[in-house]
Parts: structure tokens; sequence; C-alpha cells
């Protein structure tokens, strides 16, 4: 008993879901996606990988034995601040979880007018500057910083 309690105590608390910000708009994916990734460079950032969520979970949803169609389009860009991640881990190393920063843009295929580009909050303290980063980039793909 006493090496379960330990064992507990050590792995400490699961990570608490988080909540997610999002923004919505009429205009189209590639629309979204053009202004994304032209925001993600005017910040000097580079795009260090773009995930294909969408086309990867149609691609194989029949083999999963799933007929739910979730995404006309979907998905996750991916990208990181050199000298804002060293100041949000010299703050705290831990932050390291948190890089490189994901951007996602998606069309439901329920809602096939509509585009959302979002990503994830932080928690508070150093990383709030990152959620700000990341939420000008969102508004600025969509126009919404102009």
């Amino acid at each position: 008993m006493k090496r379960l309690i330990l064992a507990l105590t050590i792995m400490g608390a699961p990570a608490l879901a988080q909540d997610v910000i999002t923004y919505d708009t009429e205009q189209s994916f590639d629309d979204v996606i053009f202004g994304l990734e032209s925001a993600i460079l005017d910040r000097g950032l580079v795009v260090d990988h773009v995930s294909h969520t969408g086309e990867m979970l149609e691609r194989t949803r029949a083999d999963l034995g799933s007929d739910m169609v979730l995404f006309t389009q979907a998905d996750v860009y991916s990208f990181c601040s050199a000298s804002l991640s060293r100041k949000v881990m010299e703050a705290d190393v831990m932050n390291i979880q948190f890089c490189p920063y994901d951007i996602f843009v998606m069309v439901q295929t329920d809602t096939p007018d509509k585009t959302t580009i979002g990503f994830r909050s932080f928690p508070e303290g150093a990383m709030k500057e990152v959620e700000a980063l990341l939420d000008g980039i969102a508004r600025g793909a969509i126009g919404l910083d102009q």
C-alpha cells in the first residue's frame, strides 16, 4: 500500500483539459489557411509542420469502422518562436510541454459555410504571452486585427 501511495505522489495530478479559443468566419478554408500562413510569416516565424488531420481521419475512417465524416477540411499548423519560447521556459522549464505552438483551421461537415480557426488556451503566468501571440495570429488570419 505504501508503494501505491508513493507512486501516486510521484506521478502528481493528471493534466486537466484546456479551454479552446476559436473564431468563426464565412471565409473559405483556403483563404483562412493563406491568411494563417501570412500571419505566421509576417511575425518572422516559420511553420515547422502542417498536420493534415482531416485527410488522415477521412483516409482511415472506413478502416476504423466509422461512417461519420467529421470535417470537409482540417489542418493544424505547428510553429515556434525562439525568443518567446526561451522567455517562457526561463520562467518555468516545464513550459516546454507547450512547444511547438499549434493553430488549427477546420470546416465541419455539418457547417460547411463556416471555417473555424483556433488554438488551446494556456495557464496563467508566462504562457499568457504565447496565448496573446496565437490570438493575434488567428485574428490576423481572418482579418479581425486590421
